[in-house]
């Protein structure tokens, strides 16, 4: 275990990779600071609904405690059917071709949690640890890598972070620390494709019943569009649980006004409900029923489809989660390979006692295979399904 007197971790982010990653050093007594540049937890919409694969859910249940891992398996949704029905959005058809469900991952079941409730659960006991209001935009290294020197991060305000002993960007797509330590070779890629985030009573749902669900409209001229969600058992008669859904439009289908995609509330549930006026009459609720304030746009991207590349080694510093695979909606895998990440690099920290020079090479190696993996089949589904494709040489990068 790490001494008392050893530098922390730094981490750049506080999402769900980066909290999972806090569990991991919490629990090994690995001394750590994590940078949020939002105000708080409650600051910007949390997302839509997470489905967690077997990997995911191993991921996460290796990190936590017995107690946390419970509550969190308490706090999932547990969905029967048998896989995703496919349905015709505006003559409510079930479409010929049923679609298989791979991510059924425990009991035969599809395990979903929300993104905002699946964040507060791992965020618990590290909230003294967390530095609001800190735009992380680079970091800066002292002394070498197997000698007396460290890390420290660099904000926005121009002010710096304590000297730590390593760096852990998991800040995201716009992640300045993968930027900086690749040397621009991490790559994030606009699809042009686009979605609006919703939620509405779980009695809204009751048209379609217990299940997951992919409703599709091709009567769009701009483009197709189609819904995803889930719809859990039990709770179809409580008006006070809400389900979510996620809305995916084709390139062009879903503009939002002067092409702002961090618009939310009424002006993102105005154009859900346009873009749905002609639904079928049992799909109807889930959009006009929805709770407005908890509507937003998102810009769909993603990494470099042929795999995460390659950069020289950093022995302090490394990046998780979106930071170094980001993926679209498709298959439903970017979380899961997230978590991955947290647990992998928190096991390799935890087996070395802290920071160590060799750390993170051996980290890259072994995410770098099943990250590039993940990426490849993410972009593929959405190929088929969104109508995207990404240049790596031309395509637009954010």
């Amino acid at each position: 275990m790490a001494t008392p007197q050893a530098k922390p971790i730094l981490i750049s982010g506080a999402g769900l990779a980066s909290l999972l990653l806090a569990q991991s050093l919490r629990l090994s007594r690995i001394p750590f600071r994590i940078y949020e540049r939002d105000s708080s937890f409650h600051f910007r919409g949390q997302g839509y609904r997470l489905r967690l694969s077997a990997e995911g859910l191993d991921a996460i249940e290796s990190v936590l405690d017995k107690p946390t891992f419970a509550k969190f398996w308490d706090a999932c949704g547990k969905t029967g059917g048998a896989g995703l029905a496919a349905y015709n959005a505006v003559t409510g058809e079930q479409t010929e071709h049923k679609v298989p469900e791979g991510l059924a991952s425990r009991g035969g079941k599809v395990v979903g949690i929300s993104r905002g409730d699946m964040r507060r659960i791992f965020a618990e006991g590290l909230e003294d640890r967390i530095e609001w209001g800190k735009q992380v935009v680079g970091y800066e290294t002292e002394g070498s890598a197997d000698q007396e020197g460290g890390v420290r991060l660099v904000f926005a305000d121009g002010a710096k972070s304590d000297w730590g002993s390593m760096v852990v960007g998991g800040e995201g797509i716009y992640s300045k620390v993968a930027k900086q330590l690749s040397g621009g070779k991490l790559k994030v890629y606009d699809t042009g494709a686009r979605g609006i985030h919703g939620q509405a009573p779980s009695t809204s749902f009751k048209g379609l019943g217990e299940g997951v669900f992919r409703l599709r409209d091709d009567t769009n001229e701009r483009g197709g569009v189609f819904l995803i969600t889930n719809v859990r058992p039990g709770e179809l008669d409580d008006p006070t649980v809400e389900f979510g859904w996620t809305m995916v439009g084709e390139p062009g289908a879903i503009r939002a006004p002067n092409d702002d995609y961090s618009v939310v509330g009424k002006t993102a549930a105005d154009l859900a409900k346009d873009l749905t006026k002609n639904w079928h009459p049992k799909f109807k609720p889930l959009i006009d029923e929805m709770k407005e304030s908890e509507a937003a746009f998102w810009k769909i991207t993603c990494s470099t489809p042929s795999g995460v590349p390659e950069w020289t080694n950093d022995p302090r510093v490394t990046v998780i989660g979106d930071a170094v695979h980001s993926m679209t909606p498709a298959g439903g895998i970017g979380a899961n390979t997230a978590v991955r990440d947290s647990a992998l690099l928190g096991r390799l920290l935890r087996e070395a006692g802290g920071y160590k020079p060799g750390v993170t090479a051996a980290y890259e190696k072994e995410m770098r295979v099943y990250g590039s993996e993940a990426v490849h089949e993410s972009y593929s589904t959405a190929v088929r399904q969104f109508s995207i494709k990404i240049d790596e040489e031309t395509s637009t990068t954010v």
